[in-house]
């Protein structure tokens, strides 16, 4: 007896690659913001009484090889690797919490980056979309 199994539907499917799109696009901006982070201290304006007192250009640095490891990531899940569904979870579940610790040098950008990876998320995480290698 064989088990059915449906194919996954063209929404779920538009939807991952358009998460890994997003991906892409987000691993390029957090690598731009990264670049400038690390060329000029000043550019981001350090608020006082910040909680988390960070150095920009480490900020910097985490930003750029974050933002590298997402766009990979973002190629991958495009390509239908089952694995990069797991890793596009943990990436974007990351670059939300490094963008929340930017949330003080760069409110609008961070809030709109860490809106882009919880909409990663919920794409990947659809039902259907992913089946077990027969």
């Amino acid at each position: 007896m064989t088990q059915y199994e449906p194919e996954p539907s063209g929404w779920a499917m538009g939807g991952v690659v358009f998460a890994g799109a997003i991906m892409i696009m987000v691993g390029i901006f957090q690598g731009i913001a990264g670049i400038a982070a690390i060329a000029d201290d000043g550019f981001y304006v350090v608020t006082e009484n910040y909680v988390f007192d960070l150095d920009p250009s480490a900020w910097g640095w985490i930003h750029l090889i974050l933002g590298i490891v997402v766009v990979l990531a973002g190629f991958f899940l495009i390509a239908g690797r089952i694995w990069a569904g797991m890793v596009a979870i943990a990436l974007a579940t990351l670059s939300a919490v490094a963008n929340f610790f930017l949330i003080p040098y760069y409110p609008f950008w961070s809030i709109l980056i860490i809106a882009l990876d919880v909409w990663v998320i919920w794409a990947v995480t659809r039902p259907g979309v992913y089946r077990a290698p027969s």
